[in-house]
């Protein structure tokens, strides 16, 4: 590989990656605009594994925005992730699938902590206004709940 095709990889890797991180951020501020912002016009997500719905971006961020409303706290950590570009004989591709774990802890109303961990699938495909996702699916592993003590809160 030439200097410049390893540059273009970077450089893409990095726009996937941005949108990750941007996909954490629009769900934990609630901008559901900037959420269907992320996808590709037939994009979808898939929650079901977490207890909820499986749809057009749109749809789902409709769901979200009710969902949420009794998390007024809440905060995703996406770690470990693994980008992979589709290669095209030694070039970086239009494609790429993220696999990430994630931990996000959250708070209801009531003041109970709501906590989950899992994984993502993220499917991303490059388009002429750049990385945006075909699919986003949640494979939650594990969820705790509980209140806070009194010295802990």
């Amino acid at each position: 590989m030439t200097q410049r095709v390893d540059l273009t990889t970077v450089m893409h890797r990095l726009a996937v990656d941005d949108v990750v991180s941007r996909y954490a951020a629009a769900v934990d501020d609630g901008d559901w605009g900037a959420y269907r912002a992320l996808f590709a016009r037939a994009g979808r997500a898939d929650y079901r594994s977490s207890g909820g719905i499986e749809g057009p971006a749109d749809d789902v961020a409709d769901w979200l925005a009710q969902t949420l409303r009794v998390f007024p706290v809440r905060q995703h950590l996406i770690v470990n992730r693994r980008v992979r570009l589709q290669d095209l004989g030694g070039y970086p591709g239009d494609s790429a699938d993220v696999q990430a774990d994630y931990l996000n802890p959250m708070r209801l109303d009531s003041g109970e902590d709501f906590t989950s961990g899992g994984r993502y699938a993220f499917s991303l495909i490059r388009t002429e206004a750049g990385w945006r996702l075909r699919s986003a699916v949640i494979h939650e592993k594990w969820r705790r709940t509980g209140r806070l003590g009194p010295d802990e809160g």
